[in-house]
Protein backbone atom coordinates (compact mmCIF):
# COMPACT_ATOMS: atom_id res chain seq x y z
CA UNK A 1 0.00 0.00 0.00
CA UNK A 2 1.41 3.40 -0.96
CA UNK A 3 1.87 6.32 1.38
CA UNK A 4 -0.77 8.28 -0.55
CA UNK A 5 -3.36 5.53 -0.02
CA UNK A 6 -2.70 5.44 3.75
CA UNK A 7 -3.10 9.22 4.01
CA UNK A 8 -6.39 9.06 2.10
CA UNK A 9 -7.84 6.47 4.48
CA UNK A 10 -6.86 8.57 7.52
CA UNK A 11 -8.58 11.67 6.10
CA UNK A 12 -11.81 9.75 5.44
CA UNK A 13 -11.70 8.32 8.94
CA UNK A 14 -11.23 11.77 10.47
CA UNK A 15 -14.07 13.25 8.39
CA UNK A 16 -16.40 10.44 9.44
CA UNK A 17 -15.42 10.92 13.10
CA UNK A 18 -16.11 14.64 12.90
CA UNK A 19 -19.57 14.06 11.39
CA UNK A 20 -20.40 11.49 14.05
CA UNK A 21 -19.34 13.86 16.81
CA UNK A 22 -21.35 16.73 15.28
CA UNK A 23 -24.41 14.46 15.07
CA UNK A 24 -24.03 13.50 18.76
CA UNK A 25 -23.85 17.18 19.74
CA UNK A 26 -26.90 17.94 17.58
CA UNK A 27 -28.85 15.11 19.27
CA UNK A 28 -28.00 16.44 22.73
CA UNK A 29 -29.11 19.95 21.73
CA UNK A 30 -32.33 18.64 20.19
CA UNK A 31 -33.22 16.58 23.26
CA UNK A 32 -32.43 19.59 25.49
CA UNK A 33 -34.76 21.80 23.44
CA UNK A 34 -37.52 19.19 23.54
CA UNK A 35 -37.26 19.15 27.34
CA UNK A 36 -36.57 22.83 28.06
CA UNK A 37 -38.94 24.60 25.66
CA UNK A 38 -42.18 23.03 26.96
CA UNK A 39 -41.06 23.71 30.53
CA UNK A 40 -40.24 27.33 29.68
CA UNK A 41 -43.38 28.07 27.68
CA UNK A 42 -46.03 25.90 29.36
CA UNK A 43 -44.93 25.10 32.91
CA UNK A 44 -42.75 27.83 34.42
CA UNK A 45 -41.59 31.29 33.45
CA UNK A 46 -39.13 33.73 35.01
CA UNK A 47 -40.39 37.10 36.24
CA UNK A 48 -38.55 40.09 37.71
CA UNK A 49 -40.50 42.24 40.17
CA UNK A 50 -40.50 45.91 39.18
CA UNK A 51 -41.61 48.60 41.60
CA UNK A 52 -42.95 48.75 45.14
CA UNK A 53 -46.59 47.70 44.67
CA UNK A 54 -46.15 44.33 46.44
CA UNK A 55 -43.78 45.36 49.23
CA UNK A 56 -42.85 44.05 51.71
CA UNK A 57 -43.78 40.57 50.46
CA UNK A 58 -42.17 41.01 47.04
CA UNK A 59 -39.37 43.53 46.68
CA UNK A 60 -38.18 45.44 43.63
CA UNK A 61 -35.76 43.36 41.46
CA UNK A 62 -36.63 40.02 43.04
CA UNK A 63 -36.44 37.16 40.54
CA UNK A 64 -39.43 34.84 40.67
CA UNK A 65 -40.36 31.59 38.96
CA UNK A 66 -44.01 31.59 37.89
CA UNK A 67 -46.03 28.38 37.87
CA UNK A 68 -48.04 28.40 34.63
CA UNK A 69 -49.35 24.82 34.87
CA UNK A 70 -51.54 24.82 38.00
CA UNK A 71 -54.33 26.90 36.52
CA UNK A 72 -54.83 24.35 33.75
CA UNK A 73 -56.07 21.98 36.46
CA UNK A 74 -57.67 24.26 39.05
CA UNK A 75 -59.04 27.76 39.46
CA UNK A 76 -56.94 30.58 40.96
CA UNK A 77 -57.50 30.96 44.71
CA UNK A 78 -58.05 33.98 46.89
CA UNK A 79 -54.79 35.14 48.45
CA UNK A 80 -52.49 33.83 45.72
CA UNK A 81 -49.95 36.24 44.25
CA UNK A 82 -50.30 36.05 40.48
CA UNK A 83 -48.43 37.37 37.47
CA UNK A 84 -50.57 38.59 34.57
CA UNK A 85 -50.55 40.73 31.46
CA UNK A 86 -51.71 44.26 32.21
CA UNK A 87 -55.13 44.56 30.51
CA UNK A 88 -54.44 48.12 29.31
CA UNK A 89 -51.12 47.11 27.73
CA UNK A 90 -50.64 43.31 27.40
CA UNK A 91 -46.93 43.77 26.66
CA UNK A 92 -46.44 44.57 30.37
CA UNK A 93 -46.60 42.04 33.21
CA UNK A 94 -47.89 42.88 36.70
CA UNK A 95 -47.85 40.99 39.98
CA UNK A 96 -50.79 41.38 42.39
CA UNK A 97 -52.78 39.35 44.92
CA UNK A 98 -56.17 37.80 44.19
CA UNK A 99 -58.82 39.30 46.46
CA UNK A 100 -62.15 38.73 44.70
CA UNK A 101 -63.22 35.60 42.82
CA UNK A 102 -65.61 35.21 39.87
CA UNK A 103 -69.25 35.91 40.70
CA UNK A 104 -68.47 37.83 43.90
CA UNK A 105 -69.01 41.43 44.87
CA UNK A 106 -66.00 43.23 46.34
CA UNK A 107 -66.53 46.37 48.42
CA UNK A 108 -63.81 48.64 49.73
CA UNK A 109 -65.29 50.84 52.42
CA UNK A 110 -63.86 52.68 55.41
CA UNK A 111 -60.43 51.20 54.69
CA UNK A 112 -61.58 47.57 54.75
CA UNK A 113 -62.18 45.01 52.02
CA UNK A 114 -65.47 43.13 52.16
CA UNK A 115 -66.37 40.06 50.09
CA UNK A 116 -70.03 39.30 49.33
CA UNK A 117 -70.86 35.87 47.87
CA UNK A 118 -73.26 32.95 48.33
CA UNK A 119 -71.54 31.82 51.53
CA UNK A 120 -71.47 35.35 52.95
CA UNK A 121 -74.51 37.24 51.60
CA UNK A 122 -74.08 39.91 54.30
CA UNK A 123 -70.40 40.23 53.50
CA UNK A 124 -67.15 39.13 55.10
CA UNK A 125 -64.33 41.52 55.96
CA UNK A 126 -61.00 40.10 54.79
CA UNK A 127 -58.34 39.56 57.43
CA UNK A 128 -55.20 40.29 55.43
CA UNK A 129 -52.35 39.14 57.65
CA UNK A 130 -49.84 39.58 54.80
CA UNK A 131 -50.21 43.37 54.88
CA UNK A 132 -47.62 45.33 56.85
CA UNK A 133 -48.27 47.23 58.91
CA UNK A 134 -51.36 45.19 59.77
CA UNK A 135 -53.36 48.36 60.34
CA UNK A 136 -52.76 49.50 56.74
CA UNK A 137 -56.06 50.59 55.24
CA UNK A 138 -57.36 50.26 51.69
CA UNK A 139 -58.75 53.26 49.83
CA UNK A 140 -60.68 54.67 48.01
CA UNK A 141 -64.20 53.42 48.66
CA UNK A 142 -65.34 51.42 45.63
CA UNK A 143 -67.34 48.33 44.74
CA UNK A 144 -67.14 45.84 41.89
CA UNK A 145 -69.38 43.01 40.75
CA UNK A 146 -67.24 40.32 39.16
CA UNK A 147 -68.25 38.35 36.08
CA UNK A 148 -67.85 34.61 35.60
CA UNK A 149 -64.23 34.95 34.46
CA UNK A 150 -63.14 38.04 36.41
CA UNK A 151 -60.93 38.53 39.46
CA UNK A 152 -60.35 41.52 41.72
CA UNK A 153 -56.63 41.99 42.38
CA UNK A 154 -54.78 44.32 44.75
CA UNK A 155 -51.16 45.09 45.49
CA UNK A 156 -49.95 44.42 49.03
CA UNK A 157 -48.58 47.96 49.23
CA UNK A 158 -51.98 49.56 48.72
CA UNK A 159 -50.62 53.11 48.69
CA UNK A 160 -48.31 52.40 45.73
CA UNK A 161 -50.31 49.99 43.60
CA UNK A 162 -52.16 50.33 40.31
CA UNK A 163 -54.69 47.51 40.52
CA UNK A 164 -58.39 46.66 40.20
CA UNK A 165 -59.27 49.82 42.13
CA UNK A 166 -57.84 51.81 39.21
CA UNK A 167 -58.43 49.78 36.04
CA UNK A 168 -61.19 47.36 37.07
CA UNK A 169 -61.53 43.58 37.31
CA UNK A 170 -58.95 41.28 35.74
CA UNK A 171 -60.16 38.75 33.18
CA UNK A 172 -58.80 35.22 33.58
CA UNK A 173 -57.36 35.21 30.04
CA UNK A 174 -54.70 37.72 31.14
CA UNK A 175 -53.38 35.52 33.99
CA UNK A 176 -49.99 33.93 33.33
CA UNK A 177 -49.64 31.98 36.57
CA UNK A 178 -48.93 32.14 40.28
CA UNK A 179 -45.70 33.16 41.96
CA UNK A 180 -44.13 29.83 42.92
CA UNK A 181 -40.44 30.26 43.75
CA UNK A 182 -38.24 33.16 44.80
CA UNK A 183 -34.93 32.55 43.02
CA UNK A 184 -33.15 35.84 43.81
CA UNK A 185 -31.80 37.20 46.07
CA UNK A 186 -30.22 33.95 47.25
CA UNK A 187 -30.75 34.76 50.93
CA UNK A 188 -34.52 34.55 50.28
CA UNK A 189 -34.40 31.57 47.93
CA UNK A 190 -37.39 29.28 48.40
CA UNK A 191 -41.03 28.65 47.65
CA UNK A 192 -43.44 31.56 47.91
CA UNK A 193 -45.64 30.96 50.94
CA UNK A 194 -49.47 31.40 50.78
CA UNK A 195 -51.59 32.76 52.18
CA UNK A 196 -54.64 31.03 50.77
CA UNK A 197 -57.76 32.68 52.10
CA UNK A 198 -60.23 29.76 52.18
CA UNK A 199 -63.49 31.69 52.24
Amino acid sequence: MSEEQVTGIDEKSQAGGWRKEAWEIAKVLLVSLVIVLPIRYFLVQPFIVRGASMEPNFENREYLIVDEASYYFRAPKRGEAIVFRYPKDPRQFFIKRIIGLPGERVEVKDGQVRIINQDFPDGLILEESYLEPLERLTYPDISADLGSDQFFVLGDNRDASSDSRVWGPLEKRFITGRALLRAWPLRQFGFVAGPILDY
